[in-house]
């Protein structure tokens, strides 16, 4: 017997034929599938709720991985290093006790609402510690420039946007889906604990205003946060009881007040308008320094023959003057004309960041952040520490004049000379 050479294929059972009817019928099964997780009668909604409860209720967890956060946070800071920063981000805790917050306002429990809001100021804490701690040792390091200070101390919209994803998608996934919200969270403790981790490094630091609009930003953040949060919830149709409705309606209204409040009103005060002050990045032609001439006058006989002359401008030649007068006996005027040296201006030119630190003293103090092209002055007032070149500087920022010390290598200077030096003081002597 011999078998045939043609290879043998199975034959297929024919399919049904699938009309649109049936299509559309698979599509609704789907819809109302997914719908089938939030339940739509009063005891379904308590069970869902209950349960989602007891998952988002804080435990040991957040306040353990709070301190390590806030740790490897001050570290990225001090470090001025980004991908510090993200690795403490991805150390953060779960913020499900934030959800647990929401559901709080949402069902109206008092009990519930203290235990999740003391466990996320715990939380805070922790992290702020953290920045506090990293700020302090930062005094004893030679100076650097923290740009992610800086930047995590301000609000941008970037932030607000994936902000804004981050946080309806942790309130959606925890309540469909018993998993943990792993990315949604990161989201969310990215827009929380980055600043509030800046302004304790700036409070320990000694970083002027950077701690109170830090802890600006991150009330603006929260307060977005919760107002998105309890929306979604909402849209989820969780919606247990008439006082439950009543509590949250009420919160969601508040916290969008306080939001507008701080988006909308108030004006920065002169420290940070002067921090955010943007000059031009062109060099302006210095003026030609003025002289103060003060012409005193005094006599033997009576005072009232003092003639006293109002101080006048008058441009300096560039040659030092020595001037003899006689005049008569009975009078014997003194005139002293002090020429103030020439200042040579330059511009602030930070090669990282978006500016320069000044301070009180070589290595002091800081004062405040000069941005890049703010236009200043010196007058050849150098000192060396620590085998770093530091300069005293002059600036005029909102009409108030402002001086410090800066990093020699941050500033470029306006005049082709390389080694400048402080002009001559000529001075005019009357000699009766």
């Amino acid at each position: 017997m011999s078998l045939p050479d043609d290879p043998i294929n199975p034959t297929e059972p024919p399919r049904p034929p699938q009309d649109e009817t049936t299509t559309t019928q698979r599509v609704r099964r789907r819809r109302a599938t997914r719908r089938s997780s939030i339940p739509t009668d009063a005891e379904g909604q308590a069970a869902l709720i209950a349960s989602l409860a007891r998952r988002a209720y804080p435990s040991w967890e957040l306040f353990v991985f709070s301190l390590v956060c806030g740790a490897i946070l001050g570290l990225g800071f001090l470090l001025d290093s980004p991908a510090v920063l993200l690795l403490g981000v991805l150390v953060a805790p779960l913020m499900t006790p934030w959800v647990g917050f929401l559901l709080a306002i949402l069902t109206g429990s008092i009990r519930f609402l203290f235990e999740t809001v003391m466990a996320l100021l715990i939380s805070i804490v922790l992290v702020f510690l953290g920045g506090l701690l990293t700020g302090f040792a930062a005094r004893a390091l030679p100076p650097m420039t923290h740009d992610n200070v800086f930047i995590h101390s301000q609000l941008w919209i970037a932030s607000l946007v994936v902000l804004f994803i981050g946080a309806i998608t942790l309130v959606v996934s925890f309540a469909r889906s018993e998993d943990k919200p792993f990315l949604p969270s990161v989201i969310v403790a990215y827009a929380f604990y980055l600043p509030i981790t800046a302004g304790g490094f700036g409070l320990g630091s000694g970083m002027q205003d950077i701690w109170f609009r830090s802890a600006l930003v991150f009330v603006t953040h929260f307060m977005l946060a919760s107002i998105l949060g309890l929306a979604t919830l909402f849209l989820l149709r969780l919606r247990p009881s008439f006082g439950g409705v009543v509590f949250s309606g009420a919160t969601f209204a508040l916290f969008a007040a306080i939001l507008l409040f701080l988006m909308g009103s108030g004006s920065p005060s002169k420290n940070e308008a002067a921090t955010q002050f943007t000059p031009t990045n062109q060099i302006v032609t210095p003026p030609s320094p003025t002289s103060d001439l003060l012409l005193t006058s005094t006599a033997d006989s009576t005072p009232s023959q003092t003639p006293t002359r109002a101080p006048t401008a008058r441009t300096p030649s560039p040659v030092p003057v020595t001037l003899d007068v006689t005049l008569p006996p009975t009078d014997t005027p003194t005139i002293t004309l002090t020429i103030q040296p020439t200042p040579v201006y330059g511009r602030i030119a930070a090669n990282e960041g978006g500016g320069a630190n000044l301070r009180d003293a070589p290595g002091g103090t800081y004062l405040m952040t000069l941005l890049n092209g703010t236009i200043v002055e010196t007058y050849s007032e150098f000192e060396e520490l620590n085998g770093i070149t530091w300069v005293k500087v002059y600036a005029t920022i909102n009409g108030q004049q402002i001086e410090g010390w800066l990093l020699e290598s941050v500033v470029t200077y306006a005049t082709p000379a390389p080694n400048f030096e402080a002009s001559a003081t000529p001075t005019f002597t009357v000699t009766p």
